[in-house]
């Protein structure tokens, strides 16, 4: 894995930002969470990408209140693209 970004879906609507960067800090530091209100997911910045790897094999999948998450890599943002 190349990026330290990772999206996560099928997040519930109940879970705050608080509670997912709990979640993710069991696999690394967690930088930033930015849940997007009302959508069901967000965005989880880890300290490395070997921890983004790490938090992506143990979550992808885990039920997390009631959901099972889906988390991969996250595309590169467009200002981020030369």
């Amino acid at each position: 894995m190349r990026s330290r970004r990772l999206i996560v879906g099928n997040i519930s609507h109940s879970v705050t930002n608080e509670q997912l960067k709990k979640l993710f800090s069991y696999y690394g530091g967690v930088k930033r969470v930015s849940i997007i209100e009302g959508r069901g997911f967000g965005f989880v910045e880890m300290s490395s990408p070997s921890e983004a790897e790490i938090a992506k094999e143990e979550l992808n999948g885990y039920e997390f209140k009631g959901l099972a998450l889906r988390v991969d890599e996250a595309r590169p943002r467009k200002k981020d693209i030369p």
